[in-house]
């Protein structure tokens, strides 16, 4: 669910505002489904949840081609706080899975590029104690059967591998490489330019309508 829940945020902060259909074409045709097992019916659950939350905001409803009315929605400011630490915190879990991986590291973009390379030594970090534990586990036998040192074996290759991935990462953010958030020009992610002034004179609005 979580990579879900950063995806449906991730689409609603690049549009500034989406509906559904929109949210749910996006991550299709970027295969999501395949490398974050995100589901069609779970992106429409997502959504319907981060509204319920507060995270997402309806703001109007477009008629539907031949089918139901599409209500159409942007983050709210809880919404990007919850982008941000979310993103931040599946990049930087070393245990999380690997479908929350690929979601954080669809928005990498988004993040300030210092910040990025923090998180990533985070979870290097984290890296070296689950090898330290799969190295224990490789060490010592603890009445396992013969043939499951070969499991053992397999996990050491795949933190190795993990790492190794880490740290290139480190590397090449370092070197400068890639539009981050606080870089000059349009990182991949970010809000479109008109998106805080829709915000404020949406924001301005509902003020307006609650002081009558």
């Amino acid at each position: 669910m979580s990579a879900t829940r950063l995806l449906v945020l991730g689409i609603m902060r690049m549009h500034g505002r989406a509906h559904g259909y929109q949210v749910r074409r996006d991550l299709l045709a970027w295969g999501a489904d395949k490398w974050a097992n995100v589901q069609p019916g779970s992106i429409y659950h997502a959504l319907k949840k981060l509204a319920k939350d507060g995270l997402l905001t309806q703001v109007d409803q477009e008629p539907g081609e031949a089918g139901p009315d599409r209500t159409a929605y942007r983050l709210t400011e809880d919404g990007e706080t919850e982008f941000q630490l979310l993103l931040s915190r599946l990049l930087s879990d070393a245990e999380c899975g690997a479908d929350e991986l690929n979601a954080a590291m669809s928005f990498l973009p988004a993040l300030p590029r210092r910040h990025a390379i923090a998180l990533l030594r985070q979870r290097t970090a984290g890296l070296a104690g689950v090898r330290a534990a799969v190295g224990f586990g490789l060490d010592n036998d603890l009445g396992k059967p013969p043939h499951i040192r070969e499991l053992y074996l397999l996990w050491e290759a795949q933190v190795a591998s993990s790492l190794a991935w880490t740290n290139r990462l480190i590397e090449t953010l370092e070197s400068g490489e890639y539009v981050m958030a606080d870089d000059p020009g349009h990182a991949f992610g970010s809000p479109p330019a008109d998106a805080a002034n829709a915000a404020d004179t949406a924001d301005t609005a509902d003020t307006a309508d609650t002081a009558k």
